[in-house]
């Protein structure tokens, strides 16, 4: 866990809503609801760990969690607006921000002008994973559909120094998802519907893969691998599909996040 600290900025003269464009304002509340359902489905790690979203129209600006609030706490208004650099340009709760999360997210967003939404856990089954030789394996229909598409990152400690960004962005690549081994799991989405998305395959994967490994496994073919994958990147985004039910059932077990 991280626990050093970016102090916060200032906290503007009105109220968030006030003082941000209604593009910002709805990607606010799809973040707030990602916090929102990460928590839901058990994803989460108390005040630990970040999703951020790049800010629509301003380059280099991206929010996230402000050092100290659970994921169920989070809103659309109490969101940090950060820039790539590691200046806190708007800060609602005057928490600051776990440093670490800029170290990670401010890489990714500041290289790859397509990442819209990084999504970092350290969930029990994607830590295990991470801490496995192999990574993923091939064991499900969950895990070929993306096996293609991740990347891996040796662990370097406790993700405070800025000369690590240098290596997260070479080892992620052109991809979208990355196992940083021995810590976690990592996705970056062209959306946080996309970013959700990801991060359900790839939990789901793990999970299957933690409770296989108990017994003997069957791998799947490696032919059936590249195809499952090529097929996966050819079907189109559905994730917008998926987000919008995603986005009710955050109405219904975590109102408020708007």
């Amino acid at each position: 866990m991280e626990t050093l600290s970016i102090s916060g900025g200032g906290r503007g003269s009105s109220p968030v809503r006030g003082r941000v464009s209604d593009t910002e304002w709805e990607a606010r509340i799809d973040l707030a609801a990602a916090y929102r359902l990460v928590a839901h489905f058990g994803w989460s790690e108390t005040i630990y760990n970040h999703i951020s979203l790049r800010v629509p129209g301003e380059e280099g600006h991206f929010l996230i969690n402000g050092f100290g609030l659970l994921y169920e706490e989070i809103t659309a208004a109490n969101l940090v607006k950060v820039s790539t650099d590691g200046d806190v340009l708007d800060d609602p709760t005057g928490l600051g921000i776990n440093r670490a999360g800029f170290v990670i997210h401010g890489a990714l967003h500041a290289a790859r002008s397509d990442i819209a939404c990084v999504l970092h856990t350290h969930s029990a089954a994607g830590m295990a994973v991470s801490a496995q030789d192999e990574g993923l394996l091939p064991l499900t229909q969950h895990a070929v559909s993306i096996y293609g598409n991740v990347a891996y990152h040796d662990f370097e400690g406790v993700a405070l120094d800025t000369s690590e960004q240098e290596r997260l962005v070479r080892d992620l690549g052109g991809r979208r998802i990355m196992i940083l081994r021995n810590h976690g799991l990592l996705t970056a989405g062209r959306s946080v519907g996309e970013a959700m998305q990801l991060m359900g395959l790839l939990e789901r994967a793990c999970v299957a893969q933690v409770m296989a490994l108990s017994g003997g496994v069957r791998l799947v073919a490696p032919d059936l691998v590249s195809a499952a994958s090529d097929l996966f990147e050819t079907l189109g985004d559905s994730s917008a599909r998926e987000w919008a039910a995603l986005l009710r059932l955050s109405d219904r077990v975590s109102p408020g996040f708007r």
